[in-house]
């Protein structure tokens, strides 16, 4: 159990929390100071995160962050490009209709699930305009 500790990447797990924790600002930002509703900001994380997944440049994010840039919205994006990609060299047109569901299956079963749950715990409310 020490040797887990001892090899613990450290900066890896700061690299994580700020850039993580930098995107949730955004978000929040985004929320307090436009009109924008949540869905819409949900939207425009997940298309940007698709269009840098696609264009090979948030990899980058990836390899610096590890999981504080694939688990937000973006990183949703980026798996949804990366699965279109890879599905497009196996099986050509057809992979851009599956190859994003494909790679984020598991990702979507999982919001659908405890989205579920949560709604069943929590009571939600409109937001004010």
């Amino acid at each position: 159990m020490m040797d887990f500790w001892q090899n613990f990447d450290w900066m890896l797990l700061l690299r994580c929390f700020i850039v993580g924790g930098l995107i949730c600002v955004v978000g929040q930002i985004l929320l307090d100071k436009t009109k924008l509703t949540s869905a819409r900001i949900l939207v425009l994380f997940v298309t940007i995160g698709t269009i840098l997944g696609g264009l090979g440049i948030y990899q980058y994010l990836v390899d610096f962050a590890g999981c504080g840039a694939t688990v937000p919205l973006l990183g949703f994006g980026n798996n949804l490009a990366k699965g279109t990609i890879e599905a497009v060299k196996e099986t050509g047109l057809l992979g851009v209709f599956t190859g994003g569901l494909k790679a984020s299956a598991g990702g979507i079963a999982a919001a659908v699930f405890f989205g579920y749950i949560a709604s069943l715990i929590s009571k939600p409310k409109m937001k004010k305009q």
